[in-house]
C-alpha cells in the first residue's frame, strides 16, 4: 500500500506535468487579466464603437495580406527542399496549422508537425514535408530576431522606461543559436551528433533524415524576405490599431509590442499566450504613455487582426473540407426553423398598422389565409426537415413548395416581411443545395398514395358539396346554391378561413368536420411524399443460389465470397456480363459486401451498372471491406474511402514452433497437454450429438462473455451449415468440447480460413492457440499457402488520411470500449506475417454520420 501510494505521488510530480501546470497558469493569467480590467473593458465599448471604420478596413486588408504572405512563405519553404506547392494548399496548410497551434503545447512550433490530407493525397514525401515545416518555423523565429534586435536596441538607447525588452530577444537569440548548432551538428556529424548517436540511437536516425535535405539557397533567401514582410504586417497591425482609435501614434511602441508578443505566441505552452499576450502588450503600451483604456483598446483591435481573424479563417478552412455535411444539415435546420416561425406566426396576432396598410394593396380575399393552413405548413416543414437530413428528394420538393407557400402566406397575412425574408432565404438555400437530395421514393408506393389522396379528395368534396347544398338556412343564414356549395367546399378543403359565421352548434360542428377532413387529406398527401421507401427483398430461391454458386466457382477470389450467398444478402445479377453483387439495404444505403463477383476485367462495368441500379431505387451505395488492391475499380465512381481495419494473413511455410520467439507458445501448448486437454480435427459431416456439443459451447460463449451474434461479413452459429464444415476442437480429459473453430470455404486460391472461434468460460487460455496451430497442420495438408485470420477493426491507421480516420485512431487508442480490438490484434500478431488494409467506400462526408447505425443494422441477425 505504501509503495503504491509513493508511486502515485511520484506520478503526480510537477516535473511530469509541467506543461499542464504551465498551461493552467497561463489560463489563470488570462482570467486575472480580463477580471482585473473589467471596468476598463466596459468603458472602452464606446471607444471601440467610435473607431475609424476606414482604418479598420485597412487592418482587415492587412490581415488578408498577412495570410497570403504566410501561404507564399510556405511555397518557398517547400521549394527550398525541392517540393512544389500551390497557393491554395499552402494557405490551407497555414490556416489549419495556425488553428491547431492554439490547442497544442508550444503550438507555434508543435503545430508544424501537422500535415493536411491534401498534401498526403499528392504523395508528397512525409520527411520532406516536415523538412519544409522546419525551415518555415526556423525562418519565422529568425526574422522576429532580425526585426526585433534593432528595435530593442533603439529602445534601450532612447532611454525609454521599458528597458527589459532585451531579455526576450536574448532568449530568442539563444534558442536560434542552439537550434542552428544542433542542425549543423547533425549535418556534419560532429561530436554532438556522435554523443546523440550513443544516447539516442533510434532518434538520431530520424533527426539525420530530417536535417539531411539539400537546401536551395535562393529559395531560402526568398523565404526569409517574405517572412520579414510578414513581421512588418504584424507591426502594421499594431500601428493601424492606434490610428483606428485616434490615439497618439508611436511606431516604436507598435514595433516593441509586436516583437515581444509574437515571441510569447510562439513559445506559449497553451492557447498561443491568450491572456499573457494581452497582459504584456498592455504593460508595454502603458510604459509608452498610453492610458489603460487606450492600451486595452489597441490591444483588442490588434489581437483581432493578428489572432482572432486568422483563427476564424482556420475554422472556415476546416469546415470547408466538410462542406457536404454543412450543405446537408443547414437546409434541414433552416426548414425546421421556418416551421417554428410558422407556428409562432399562428400564435401571435398581426400588427394592426400593417393590416391597415395591406388593405390598400391586397383584396380582402387574399388576407383570408387560414391559421389552420399556416399551422399545417409549419408542421409539414418540421417533419420534412427530418427527411431532408436523410437526403430524400420528395422531402426536398415538399420543403421548397411549403417554403414558397409560407412566403406568400406571410406577405398575405399581414405584410410580415421579416418572416417572408426568412422564407426567401431558405428557398434560395434549398435551390443552391438541390444536388444533395437524390434518394427517390418507391414508385409503386407513390401511386398507391396518390390514388388514396385523390379518392379522399373526391369523397371529401362530394361530402361537402352535398352537405352545403342541403343544409338548412338557419345554421349559417344562407340558402346555398350549387355554385356556393362548391366554393365553400373548396375553401374548407384548402383550410382557408371561412367567410361563413355559424349560428348554431351544429353549424360550428359541421365546419370543424370539414376542416378535419381537409386536414386529414393534406396530411395523407404529405405522408405519401415523405414515407420511407418500401423495397421488397428478393427470396433466395434455389435457382438463384445455384447461379451464384456457379459464378463463385468461376470468379470467386475473396475470403468474403462465402458470406455473399448467405440468407441475409440480396443479390443483384449483372445484365451485361456474368457476375453479381451481394448487398443489404439499411437506412437508404445499399451496403455491398466486398466487391462484385465477376471476371476481373468486368468489375468496373459491374460496379457502374450497380451504381445505376441503386440510383434508380434512390439508394446510396456503400462498399464494405474492400481490399487495397481493388481500390482502382472504384476510381470512376468518385467516391471517398477510409481505412476500417487490417486483415491478418499467415504464411504457413514460415510458421514454426521452434526458436526463442515461440517459447511462450510452446509452454502454453505443453501446459494444455499436461492438464489432459487434446486438440483434434473432426471432418464433416457431423451428427446431431456433436453439433449439440458445439451449440452448448457457442451459447456459453455468447452468454458468459456478453457477446452477440453478428452476420454480413461473418457467420452466426448455424447447425445446418456447421454440419458441413470441418471443425477443430479442444477437448478436456472427459472428452468434452471446451472450444472449437469451424473451417469455411475460402475462394482465394491457396488460402484457408475459419469463421467462428469460441470457447467455454473454464477453457484454459491456450485453447485458441492450440486450434490455430492445428489449423496450420490442416492447411499444409490441403496445400494452402496462407491462412486468413480475419480482420481487426480500427487497426493499422498509422497516418490518418482524413478527419474520420483521425477520430477512429483516437478512439482505438484512447476509448476503453474499443480496447478489445487491441487484444484481438495482439492475438493475431503472434501468427500474422502480412497485414492488408481494408476500406469502406462511401459517397460523401455526411454519409459517415449515418453509416455507423446502418452498418450496425445490417450486421445484426433479422431476429434481433
Amino acid at each position: 500500500m505504501k509503495k503504491s501510494l509513493l508511486s502515485g505521488i511520484q506520478k503526480l510530480s510537477p516535473k511530469t506535468y509541467w506543461k499542464e501546470l504551465l498551461a493552467i497558469f497561463i489560463v489563470l493569467l488570462a482570467f486575472v487579466f480580463f477580471r482585473s480590467e473589467r471596468k476598463e473593458i466596459a468603458s472602452i465599448g464606446p471607444q471601440l464603437a467610435a473607431a475609424d471604420f476606414n482604418w479598420l478596413l485597412v487592418g482587415f486588408a492587412t490581415t488578408i495580406m498577412y495570410i497570403l504572405l504566410q501561404g507564399v512563405m510556405y511555397i518557398y519553404s517547400f521549394r527550398s527542399i525541392g517540393l512544389k506547392l500551390n497557393l491554395w494548399d499552402a494557405l490551407e496548410l497555414f490556416l489549419k496549422r495556425n488553428f491547431l497551434s492554439v490547442f497544442l503545447p508550444a503550438g507555434g512550433v508543435s503545430s508544424l508537425a501537422y500535415t493536411t490530407s491534401q498534401l498526403r493525397k499528392k504523395q508528397l514525401n512525409a520527411t520532406k514535408i516536415h523538412q519544409a515545416g522546419a525551415i518555415y518555423g526556423y525562418v519565422g523565429l529568425l526574422t522576429v530576431f532580425i526585426i526585433g534586435v534593432p528595435i530593442i536596441l533603439y529602445t534601450i538607447f532612447d532611454h525609454k522606461s521599458f528597458d527589459n525588452a532585451w531579455i526576450s530577444l536574448l532568449v530568442l537569440g539563444l534558442l536560434l543559436g542552439f537550434s542552428f548548432i544542433f542542425f549543423w551538428s547533425i549535418r556534419v556529424k560532429n561530436g554532438l551528433y556522435r554523443w546523440l548517436e550513443i544516447k539516442f540511437p533510434k532518434l538520431i536516425v530520424t533527426m539525420h533524415e530530417l536535417f539531411s535535405a539539400h537546401i536551395h539557397k535562393g529559395y531560402l533567401w526568398m523565404t526569409i524576405g517574405i517572412s520579414i514582410a510578414i513581421e512588418l504586417c504584424g507591426i502594421a497591425h499594431a500601428f493601424i490599431s492606434m490610428y483606428a482609435l485616434q490615439t497618439h501614434v508611436s511606431f516604436e511602441a507598435a514595433a516593441v509590442a509586436y516583437t515581444i508578443t509574437v515571441v510569447l505566441m510562439m513559445v506559449s505552452p497553451f492557447l498561443r499566450g491568450l491572456g499573457a499576450v494581452e497582459f504584456t502588450m498592455l504593460y508595454i503600451l502603458t510604459s509608452y504613455g498610453y492610458t489603460k483604456e487606450e492600451g486595452l483598446g489597441i490591444t483588442i483591435i490588434y489581437r483581432s487582426f493578428e489572432f482572432w481573424l486568422p483563427l476564424l479563417f482556420g475554422v472556415i478552412s476546416f469546415i470547408w473540407r466538410g462542406r457536404q455535411i454543412i450543405a446537408r444539415i443547414l437546409p434541414a435546420i433552416a426548414i425546421f426553423f421556418l416551421g417554428i416561425i410558422n407556428l409562432i406566426s399562428v400564435a401571435t396576432p398581426p400588427l394592426v398598422e400593417r393590416m391597415r396598410l395591406e388593405k390598400y394593396y391586397l383584396p380582402i380575399e387574399a388576407m383570408h389565409a387560414s391559421k389552420l393552413m399556416v399551422l399545417v405548413l409549419g408542421l409539414g416543414l418540421m417533419v420534412s426537415a427530418a427527411y431532408l437530413i436523410k437526403g430524400y428528394r420528395s422531402a426536398y420538393w415538399i420543403a421548397l413548395i411549403f417554403s414558397f407557400l409560407s412566403l406568400l402566406g406571410h406577405i398575405g397575412k399581414a405584410l410580415d416581411y421579416e418572416e417572408a425574408l426568412v422564407s426567401l432565404f431558405i428557398i434560395i438555400l434549398l435551390i443552391s443545395s438541390r444536388k444533395q437530395y437524390r434518394i427517390k421514393i418507391n414508385k409503386n408506393w407513390m401511386r398507391i398514395g396518390f390514388a388514396t389522396f385523390f379518392i379522399a379528395l373526391a369523397g371529401v368534396c362530394l361530402f361537402g358539396f352535398v352537405c352545403f347544398y342541403v343544409i338548412e338556412k338557419k345554421h349559417f343564414g344562407v340558402d346555398f346554391t350549387w355554385q356556393q356549395s362548391i366554393y365553400y367546399t373548396m375553401q374548407s378543403f384548402l383550410l382557408f378561413n371561412d367567410e361563413l359565421i355559424p349560428r348554431t352548434t351544429f353549424g360550428r360542428e359541421f365546419l370543424n368536420i370539414t376542416h378535419f377532413l381537409g386536414l386529414f387529406s393534406w396530411m395523407l398527401l404529405i405522408y405519401t411524399f415523405l414515407c420511407p421507401r418500401i423495397i421488397k427483398e428478393e427470396d433466395h430461391e434455389q435457382s438463384v443460389l445455384d447461379r451464384a454458386k456457379g459464378l463463385l466457382k468461376l470468379y470467386g477470389g475473396s475470403p468474403m465470397d462465402y458470406f455473399k450467398i448467405a440468407a441475409d444478402k440480396q443479390l443483384y445479377f449483372s445484365k451485361i456480363t456474368d457476375g453479381f453483387v451481394a448487398y443489404r439495404i439499411s437506412q437508404a444505403f445499399a451496403i455491398v459486401l466486398d466487391e462484385p463477383v465477376c471476371a476481373y476485367d468486368d468489375k468496373d462495368d459491374v460496379i457502374a451498372e450497380f451504381e445505376r441500379y441503386c440510383a434508380s431505387l434512390g439508394l446510396k451505395s456503400v462498399y464494405y471491406r474492400v481490399d487495397e488492391n481493388s481500390l482502382s475499380h472504384f476510381n470512376m465512381i468518385r467516391k471517398r474511402k477510409i481505412i476500417i481495419g487490417q486483415e491478418a494473413l499467415m504464411d504457413v511455410s514460415l510458421f514454426s514452433l521452434e526458436g526463442k520467439s515461440r517459447k511462450s507458445l510452446r509452454n502454453a501448448l505443453n501446459s494444455l497437454e499436461k492438464k489432459g486437454y487434446k486438440t483434434r480435427l473432426v471432418l464433416a459431416p457431423h451428427d446431431d450429438q456433436f453439433i449439440a456439443e458445439l451449440k452448448a459451447v457457442s451459447d456459453e460463449w455468447l452468454n458468459v462473455f456478453d457477446k452477440k451474434e453478428l452476420i454480413f461479413s461473418q457467420g452466426q452459429f448455424d447447425a445446418v451449415a456447421i454440419a458441413e464444415h470441418d471443425v477443430i476442437v479442444v477437448e478436456d480429459d472427459q472428452a468434452q468440447v471446451v472450444s472449437f473453430l469451424n473451417i469455411i470455404p475460402d475462394f482465394t486460391e491457396g488460402e484457408c480460413t475459419y469463421d467462428l472461434i469460441r470457447k467455454v468460460e473454464t477453457a484454459p487460455g491456450g485453447c485458441m492457440d492450440a486450434m490455430i496451430v492445428e489449423l496450420v497442420t490442416y492447411a499444409r495438408k490441403k496445400g494452402s499457402k496462407y491462412i486468413n485470420l480475419g480482420m481487426v477493426p480500427m487497426s493499422g491507421i498509422e497516418s490518418p488520411d482524413n478527419p474520420a480516420e483521425q477520430i477512429m485512431k483516437f478512439a482505438a487508442d484512447k476509448v476503453g470500449s474499443f480496447k478489445h480490438y487491441q487484444s484481438l490484434r495482439d492475438f493475431k500478431q503472434k501468427y500474422a506475417t502480412i497485414w492488408e488494409n481494408k476500406y469502406l467506400i462511401f459517397g460523401n462526408d455526411f454519409d459517415l454520420l449515418q453509416l455507423p447505425q446502418a452498418l450496425s443494422k445490417v450486421m445484426k441477425p433479422d431476429n434481433e
